[in-house]
């Protein structure tokens, strides 16, 4: 599911360039620490044309490259650098050799001291020690389809075992945001890790780019878990279209977002013959997304007041996109909605944002886009209880985004009151989102966990689909 918008809206740049002394332009370096709970590393590359200056960020840790910033000056020592899409603004002083920069980070109203450097940080080395190396013991294709409905064509990977006729084969869906085929985030492959196992076990794999991704076409910008479901019915689709593979059942395996997908095509499909949901919703989308918020800024050691504002004001916003359905009318409503905040706001908090036509346009873009539009609306008991496949949910015990107890409850009672028969549903202690083995679950640890995805889940995994297609 998406990462609430609470500090993690930071989308922020990284470069590598020369600087000239006394020249403001050039690679700067740094690192936000949000209480220390979370760590960012961020660099703005400055460069100036003409004598106007100019600004990109990155932030690595975020994989958020090359994102553009509003105006920036550099007078008598002092850098302003505004960022109007992430409602923050860096000021800081330069020293007397240019190699220093110390100010103050600001978003939301939030300070936060940031010292950057010249250092060129060396490249970052990652240990993955899952992440297999070639040769494979294993067929592996690069594939294109086509999903008519869309337009747009999609490309991935066939991963097939080299032995046995009518193996089972599964459709691999990733989470929310545009993701390659290998669903790499943070340092990660979860989706090669997995198609690897699956693949070992004599389970064939099929996984492609999303829309607008690597080398898949369409826009992705526009669309919603609606429209993704059109590309995996495509992929299931076109599997169908090689029967010399020889395959036997097609299964859908689906993460975080994914796995609201999944229910939605075996709901409509008899070509599925079984889905798997990781991490998988079972609440509706605002239930959902408001305890995503509770758990992350808690994590990040908000205080309680701050979480009941929050939470508070979410379910004003939340209520608005599901009750109203005309769009002229619910981006007014809005618009009211974050004036009357603005309004009850301190006059301190005021003055920090300063900007309030620039406030609405960032809150109401990510608020209105039709991706969250239809994701607040969405109930998953809708489909799930359609589901007649054999369906395994599965979930991290210490998951932030999507909470186990009540998501796996929902699944389970879905299915029940659907007539399926045949289901596990399983909590698996000590795992995260990405079903890492961690010790908190905090986004932080995302990338800083060497574990791509625990053995223990991935042989949950292969041993229910084998024992499915058995039967």
């Amino acid at each position: 599911m998406k990462i609430a918008n609470v500090i993690l809206h930071l989308l922020l740049v990284f470069a590598f360039s020369s600087y000239g002394q006394n020249n403001i332009s050039g690679d700067w370096h740094g690192t936000l620490n949000f209480q220390n709970v979370i760590k960012l590393r961020l660099i703005f590359h400055i460069s100036e044309t003409n004598g106007q200056l100019s600004a990109t960020i990155d932030s690595p840790d975020q994989d958020a490259f090359g994102l553009p910033t509003g105006e920036i000056t550099f007078t008598n020592s002092l850098l302003k650098i505004k960022l109007p899409d992430q409602m923050a603004e860096y000021i800081a002083i330069v020293n007397d050799d240019f190699t220093k920069l110390n100010g103050i980070f600001t978003q939301y109203g939030k300070e936060i001291p940031l010292e950057m450097g010249r250092n060129v940080e060396a490249k970052e080395v990652l240990n993955r020690p899952q992440e297999p190396i070639p040769p494979f013991p294993y067929f592996e294709e690069e594939v294109t389809f086509k999903n008519p409905e869309a337009g747009n064509t999609l490309a991935g990977t066939i991963t097939l075992p080299m032995r046995g006729e009518h193996f089972p084969i599964v459709v691999l869906l990733s989470g929310s945001g545009q993701q390659d085929r290998n669903e790499e985030l943070c340092g990660h492959k979860p989706f090669l890790v997995l198609a690897d196992h699956l693949t070992r076990q004599g389970i064939g794999v099929l996984r492609y780019d999303d829309r607008g991704m690597g080398g898949s076409t369409g826009n992705f910008d526009n669309a919603n878990a609606e429209d993704f479901a059109t590309d995996a019915m495509a992929a299931v689709n076109y599997l169908k279209t090689r029967p010399e593979l020889k395959f036997g059942q097609i299964g859908i395996i689906g993460h975080s977002e994914g796995g609201m997908i999944a229910p939605m095509i075996a709901a409509q499909s008899e070509d599925i013959g079984f889905i798997v949901l990781l991490a998988g919703p079972g609440v509706p989308g605002d239930e959902l997304l408001a305890k995503q918020i509770e758990l992350i800024s808690r994590a990040n050691g908000e205080s309680e007041t701050y979480i009941n504002d929050v939470t508070e004001n979410n379910r004003m916003f939340f209520e608005l996109v599901k009750n109203e359905t005309d769009d002229e009318k619910l981006k007014k409503k809005v618009r009211e909605l974050i004036q009357q905040q603005y309004n009850n706001a301190p006059d301190e908090e005021k003055a920090r944002i300063s900007d309030f036509e620039a406030l609405f346009e960032v809150e109401s873009a990510e608020l209105l886009e039709p991706w969250m539009i239809y994701f607040l609306r969405f109930d998953p008991a809708k489909f799930l209880t359609k589901v007649k496949c054999p369906v395994l949910a599965l979930n991290g015990e210490k998951d932030l985004q999507v909470e186990p107890k009540s998501n796996l409850a929902g699944i389970r009672s879905a299915l029940e009151k659907g007539g399926n028969k045949n289901f596990v549903v399983k909590e698996l202690p000590g795992l995260n989102h990405l079903f890492q083995t961690c010790k908190t679950g905090a986004l932080s640890e995302y990338r800083t966990i060497e574990e791509t995805f625990s053995p223990v889940a991935l042989e949950q995994v292969s041993s229910w689909i084998l024992k499915i297609v058995e039967q």
